[in-house]
């Protein structure tokens, strides 16, 4: 394109180029560009202009150059494809007619901010800089997959819708970003993938909205991320997924508001997460997913998590705030797999771990009991006894208390009632409380129970005792054994 066949706004902007000032057409500074289809030709500008400028980039001695616009109307396609562009570019406050297309380029810097634009492709591009996209309004995808990003991508308070049953409206799937995402306020309407982005700084989503409602709301499957998450007050319709992710630092949850009936509202299974904060959350609608996990410190209020979960083969270092077992059996009970040992185990470690044998022996207790619901008739009936007696193993003195009552009662039984004597002029003094002893303890022997022989009632009686002596000893050497095996 000659400078000949240039409108007088384009004119003005080639002028300003080589110089590195300014052109704003704005009336005033808080115009809205979605009016933009209104503006006149006094501050229209052609896709083909703006290409032929930057590609031949008009140079002044002592000068450096750059793209500033504000305010103008861009019409047809902006074509970039492959394009090297050595300066920076910023079209703020703009309207785009056509979705520009970048795909492949290498930029020095490239700032569309408060711009309103049908989509946008950035796909395999390379930004020297910063990108920034703060305040943009876009009404199709915006396309970064394969991005490179020198330093931070900027997206906060820019909203993203997809057209009805069209692909993914935030696609940054294996991207890599130099520096931080920066993205608060964002508003998602359509899913959003980050599959596979690599952030060497922190991704901050505080008070951001991902709305998919019966899908993925917001995909970072395998994402890798050197410090935090920071997404305070997010707020989720549809899948949050986080399988396979690598999060060094911390993910920040708290008091975000996460939904997905009848579904998986928060994926994080397969992951390496140094924190997991859902503090203060609405209660999540959905399933919280968090299967074969490795978390440094897990933080969450029970009430936080009413629903089903998946906990199975998840490790966790430390589980805050502390809170008493019977707030926290509640949600093992509710995991969609039924029965899961690991869970009880990595419960009762972390209790262990903050020197609260009692609540770690709650855990313990209840993993028995839910152990005893899988098991045949007669191992369900087994367990109820040792359950009933001394508690498997964690209530000791249960079997004391049988112990003295059963003795009390033997005794009572048998100093009303003397058995006769098997040889009379053998016999030792009779013992009611020995006798019933004898009768009880299935290993220690006070001559009492071979000297005496009951007969009627009473004879029914010295075998009840005998057998509840047998369950007693074998009760309490399996709970013994157990509690053992587990120090």
């Amino acid at each position: 394109m000659e400078t000949s066949e240039l409108t007088a706004a384009e004119r003005r902007v080639w002028q300003a180029f080589a110089r590195g000032e300014p052109v704003d057409f704005r009336a005033t500074p808080d115009e809205d560009a979605a009016n933009g289809d209104g503006w006149g030709p006094e501050r229209t500008l052609r896709a083909a202009a703006l290409k032929a400028l930057l590609v031949r980039a008009p140079r002044e001695e002592g000068e450096i150059p750059s793209l500033k616009v504000s305010g103008a109307r861009i019409t047809g396609a902006l074509n970039l494809t492959y394009a090297v562009i050595d300066h920076p570019v910023r079209l703020t406050h703009c309207h785009f007619a056509e979705v520009p297309d970048l795909y492949g380029s290498r930029l020095r810097q490239l700032s569309l901010r408060g711009s309103v634009l049908p989509g946008l492709s950035l796909g395999s591009t390379r930004v020297d800089g910063v990108l920034r996209l703060t305040d943009c309004r876009l009404h199709g995808p915006l396309r970064l997959g394969g991005a490179q990003i020198a330093a931070a991508l900027f997206l906060e308070r820019a909203e993203l819708a997809a057209r009805e049953g069209t692909e993914p409206v935030l696609q940054l799937n294996q991207s890599v970003i130099g520096d931080d995402l920066w993205a608060p306020g964002l508003h998602v309407r359509g899913g959003a993938h980050l599959d596979g982005a690599k952030v060497d700084g922190s991704i901050t989503l505080e008070g951001a909205v991902f709305d998919n409602p019966g899908g993925t709301a917001l995909s970072a499957q395998t994402l890798d991320v050197h410090a935090d998450i920071r997404a305070r007050r997010l707020r989720a319709r549809g899948t949050v997924d986080l399988r396979g992710a690598r999060i060094v630092g911390r993910v920040d949850l708290t008091r975000a508001d996460l939904a997905t009936p009848g579904g998986t509202a928060l994926r994080a299974s397969s992951c390496a997460i140094g924190e997991l904060w859902l503090h203060r959350c609405a209660p999540i609608e959905g399933i919280l997913h968090l299967r074969r996990s490795h978390i440094e410190v897990l933080s969450f209020e029970p009430e936080s998590v009413p629903g089903e979960v998946l906990l199975n083969n998840l490790t966790y270092g430390a589980l805050t705030p502390h809170e008493p077992a019977e707030r926290r059996l509640p949600l093992l009970e509710r995991d969609a797999d039924g029965y899961v040992p690991h869970a009880y185990e990595q419960l009762t470690a972390a209790y262990r771990r903050l020197g609260d044998d009692h609540a770690a022996r709650l855990v313990q207790l209840a993993k028995q009991r839910r152990l005893r619901g899988t098991r045949a008739f007669h191992g369900r009936l087994w367990g109820y006894v040792q359950d009933a007696t001394v508690g498997y193993g964690f209530h000791p003195l249960r079997a004391a208390v049988w112990l003295l009552s059963l003795l009390a009662a033997g005794s009572l039984a048998y100093g009303l009632h003397h058995p006769r004597p098997l040889k009379a002029s053998e016999a030792p003094h009779f013992s009611p409380v020995f006798y019933t002893l004898d009768l009880l303890l299935p290993v220690i022997s006070f001559g009492q129970e071979d000297a005496f022989a009951p007969d009627g009632w009473y004879q029914t009686l010295s075998y009840a005792l005998v057998i509840a002596g047998w369950v007693l000893a074998t009760t309490v050497f399996a709970g013994v054994s157990r509690t053992v095996s587990r120090q």
